[in-house]
């Protein structure tokens, strides 16, 4: 009888090391400082050092989903980590993970076969606990992070929806976001959420690889067009 409540004991414990290390990686990467596994053991973990490799692989787990922020090892021994935003976005806000949001997006305008209306988008986002009008923590007031900071920042494109009365908008990929990221990132983004391989998802897959060909042919032809402006024959 008393070893289930023992079990039961040490997950919610973990469960509670798992969220202060994430709080504790959030501070860290609000402050640009790198962090090591010393400061990690002696701050948050403690005596629960045995259960570190668990812990830390759940809380970046959570770093890369929520936050959109990678947690990975700096030096091969697991002694430092240093953070990077997920699928190569370069956005940064005062030191505030806010890649996450804009990740969920990408993919869902991605799914909808690269356009979605507003509607759709704010549907997505209210199952995620992010509400138009309401302040977050981390986005603050997420209509004005959408539809002015990330247009501005030429991450999202914002447009009436054409022939539509009374007025409805939509979103596409914006120029930065084709620059940084490709579908295939984000579809392999989406498929590890829920524990998949992009093959999974034909459609997606077909729509992915078709844009990899194609930016290998734009690549091509800027090397080409390089390698001709620097010769003269």
């Amino acid at each position: 009888q008393g070893q289930p409540d023992i079990e039961s004991v040490l997950k919610d414990t973990l469960d509670e090391k798992v969220a202060d290390l994430v709080d504790f990686l959030l501070l860290k990467y609000q402050s640009k400082e790198p962090i090591t596994k010393a400061e990690m053991l002696m701050t948050v973990i403690r005596q629960y050092e045995d259960y570190f490799p668990m812990i830390l692989k759940r809380a970046c787990e959570c770093m890369e989903l929520v936050f959109g922020v990678d947690v990975k090892e700096e030096d091969p021994f697991g002694n430092s980590y240093v953070f990077h935003n997920t699928l190569d976005l370069t956005c940064d806000y005062q030191g505030m993970p806010k890649t996450g949001l804009l990740v969920l997006i990408l993919g869902m305008i991605f799914m909808e076969g690269n356009c979605v209306t507003e509607e759709k988008i704010w549907e997505m986002l209210n199952s995620t606990g992010v509400y138009a009008g309401t302040e977050h923590v981390i986005y603050g007031e997420p209509s004005q992070f959408i539809t002015r900071d990330l247009v501005k920042e030429k991450y999202l494109e914002y447009r009436q929806v054409p022939n539509s009365d009374p007025p409805r908008f939509e979103f596409l990929w914006g120029p930065r976001a084709h620059a940084e990221t490709s579908k295939m990132k984000v579809l392999e983004f989406l498929a590890k959420v829920n524990g998949s391989i992009p093959s999974a998802f034909p459609s997606w897959y077909e729509d992915a690889l078709r844009d990899e060909e194609e930016r290998a042919k734009v690549g091509a032809l800027g090397n080409c067009s390089s390698f001709l402006d620097s010769h003269v024959f």
